[in-house]
Order: C-alpha cells, then sequence, then structure tokens
C-alpha cells in the first residue's frame, strides 16, 4: 500500500554555509551551495553558488562564483557569471567582472569594471 522506497529530493533550500561573525579564516575556500560569510576570509573563494558577505564581513583576496552580493568590504579580484548586488554599505576595492551589475546609493565601489558579453549566438541554416 505504501512504497517505502520513497527518495528525499535534494534542494538547495537551507543548505548555506556560515561563518559567523569574530570568526577569521586564512586560505581558500570552494563549496558548491550558497556561502554567507559574516567573519573575515582572507584567501579566495570559488563556488557554483551564491555568495552573501554581511555588513561585518569582509574578503581580502580573489571571488568566483556565480551571484554575490556584498554589504561589507572586499578587496581583490571579483569575478561573477551573473549578478553582482553592491549594497549601500559595501565597500569595495579592486578588478570587477560581471555580467550584470546592481549598485545601491551610499556603496563605495573604487575598481576598475568589466561586464562579460551577453551576445547569443545565431545558428544559419546551411543550406543554399
Amino acid at each position: 500500500m505504501f512504497d517505502k522506497t520513497t527518495k528525499q529530493k535534494e534542494t538547495p533550500l537551507g543548505k548555506t554555509n556560515r561563518i559567523v561573525q569574530g570568526t577569521i579564516i586564512t586560505g581558500n575556500i570552494e563549496s558548491k551551495d550558497d556561502f554567507r560569510l559574516d567573519g573575515i576570509l582572507i584567501g579566495n573563494y570559488t563556488s557554483g553558488g551564491k555568495l552573501v558577505i554581511g555588513t561585518s564581513g569582509e574578503v581580502q583576496g580573489d571571488i568566483k562564483c556565480k551571484n554575490v552580493d556584498i554589504e561589507g568590504n572586499y578587496v581583490g579580484k571579483l569575478e561573477v557569471e551573473e549578478l553582482l548586488t553592491i549594497k549601500s554599505t559595501a565597500k569595495i576595492k579592486g578588478d570587477v567582472l560581471v555580467g550584470k551589475l546592481s549598485v545601491e546609493p551610499g556603496a563605495v565601489f573604487e575598481a576598475t569594471c568589466g561586464m562579460k558579453s551577453q551576445s547569443k549566438t545565431v545558428k544559419t541554416d546551411a543550406k543554399s
């Protein structure tokens, strides 16, 4: 009557890694899931998910990931595949390469910034 072989679906909800305020990490971090940083990271961060740097968070190093929200301090080279959101409390220095950029008034943004091309390839029919 009841199927006892049901599989639990894995959802990214609830799978956010977190470094709390007062924690200092020296070294590199790699993560598949979302990540919230309210502490300090001195090193590089790589992820296929989203990174949130909280108001007390700070990163000194390179970041490469899908989406980033910055409320705290960042110094380094930042490469964001999709959207970089810079909140009004953020302070950023370095090199930035993004797909899309959102900057709130009041943010400090002292960086060279490049936008990734959003060009789409058009297939042509080889028949003449």
